[in-house]
């Protein structure tokens, strides 16, 4: 308890330019865990989602009555992807298209949806990215701002000892100190859920892979 009072105590006699930094040090963090939560969210309703749609469309249900029962609004992901592939599908066939004509725009169809999707995931990751590199440079402005007022502090006393600059100095680490606690937490969230959306890319194009390929096999019958 009395290393959190020293802390406090620390940050409330620091300078105006530090304090300003550590206030928009701990905003950053702030807002850099409340993207972290949301996406870690979106993400799993996003893999939850894809298993499901899966299971239930390769079970063998005719398209037409399975296209009915979809309802992207309520699980987007591979769901979107199919009813904008399969309605582009009926809609070109009906329009007399040719079997090529038809493929080519059900898949533009499902990439443009596909598209979409991960634009919707990536939202608030350009936040964690610039948290992540930003913070530690603000922090370590804040931390020679506050060593350049130590030092010249000292300037005006005819004989400097430790225990007159260790607590200027202290002051002026702990802006270091919270710009790698907002960074380290949003690099790491950054580079999980790029990966994350690169192992969802993944599986949207092996669906539309093979879902074209059912498509083409009811051209064919």
């Amino acid at each position: 308890m009395a290393g959190e009072l020293d802390i406090l105590q620390l940050v409330l006699n620091s300078g105006p330019v530090v304090k300003a930094v550590l206030l928009l040090l701990l905003l950053a963090s702030i807002l850099s865990w409340g993207a972290i939560i949301d996406r870690s969210i979106a993400f799993g309703k996003a893999r939850k989602t894809a298993n499901q749609f899966t299971k239930k469309f390769w079970n063998g249900n005719d398209l037409g009555s399975f296209f009915k029962r979809a309802d992207p609004k309520k699980n987007g992901g591979m769901c979107t992807i199919f009813t904008a592939g399969f309605k582009e599908f009926t809609t070109t066939r009906e329009h007399g298209g040719d079997n090529i004509t038809i493929i080519n725009n059900s898949r533009r169809a499902m990439r443009v949806a596909q598209n979409r999707e991960l634009t919707r995931l990536e939202n608030q990751l350009s936040l964690l990215a610039t948290v992540g590199s930003t913070s530690p440079y603000v922090g370590l402005f804040g931390t020679v701002w506050g060593i350049l007022n130590s030092f010249q502090a000292l300037g005006s006393v005819q004989q400097a000892s430790l225990n007159m600059v260790a607590p200027g100095i202290a002051e002026a680490l702990i802006a270091t100190a919270l710009g790698l606690f907002a960074a380290i937490p949003a690099v790491i969230a950054y580079n999980r859920y790029t990966s994350e959306i690169e192992r969802l890319e993944g599986v949207y194009d092996d669906f539309i892979e093979e879902f074209t390929n059912v498509l083409q096999r009811q051209l064919i019958r």
